[in-house]
């Protein structure tokens, strides 16, 4: 890493000093590569072969060479599939979901592990992932503010073209209808208990709340 610095440092001596969004992708990029994990150790944690992992290494590598991506890169990749909304807000919570570690990064192991229980999880397992995509803060409880952020995030990236009509206030009627079901105890929050028992019992709801499955 110093070495990394020092270049950088002699770099800018010799031309404009470049702003701080090129410096941070050049220590990406020239910093030591994250490897991860043995195939074999995530074959057995995961619900992926071994060459299916192999794949999917390959593909993350050649988005991310430096064996890690960061929110910016996460975001810019994941706008590619909606050109017709705005698709940063639900990324970035998105981004929160798979940074187990909360350190600002995904690591491959994150992004697979996230991926085979999206993909190949049981109904409980995925629920769950739910449940933690949904509990910004977490505290382990859904209030209403979390789950409008979600589902405005969610109509912002589908865009104007997917719902021409859509109205303002459409959000919050869902989330409203979402709680009338959900809050058994109307104590204001959903717990995971709550919402998994509340998706098993109607299955409407268990598509809607696992929209974000269909746009991964």
């Amino acid at each position: 890493m110093g070495a990394v610095v020092g270049t950088l440092t002699m770099q800018t001596k010799q031309r404009r000093r470049p702003s701080r969004d090129k410096i941070d992708d050049e220590l990406e990029m020239t910093m030591v590569c994250h490897r991860p994990e043995g195939l074999e150790q995530l074959e057995a944690q995961t619900n992926f072969t071994k060459r299916e992992l192999q794949i999917l290494y390959r593909g993350f590598k050649n988005e991310c060479p430096s064996g890690v991506v960061n929110e910016e890169t996460f975001k810019h990749i994941y706008a590619q599939f909606f050109p017709h909304g705005d698709a940063s807000t639900y990324a970035h919570y998105l981004f929160n979901a798979f940074d187990t570690t909360n350190n600002g990064s995904i690591k491959f192991e994150e992004f697979v592990m996230g991926l085979s229980t999206l993909l190949r999880g049981t109904m409980r397992e995925k629920l769950e992932w739910t449940f933690h995509l949904y509990d910004i803060n977490n505290d382990g409880y859904i209030n209403r503010e979390e789950m409008t952020e979600i589902v405005r995030a969610i109509y912002d990236m589908m865009g104007k073209y997917t719902y021409p009509a859509l109205k303002g206030d459409v959000p919050k009627q869902h989330v409203d209808a979402f709680f009338q079901k959900m809050d058994k105890n109307k104590d204001g929050v959903v717990t995971l208990e709550e919402f998994i028992v509340a998706c098993q019992e109607d299955e409407m709801m268990m598509r809607s709340m696992q929209l974000f499955e269909n746009v991964m």
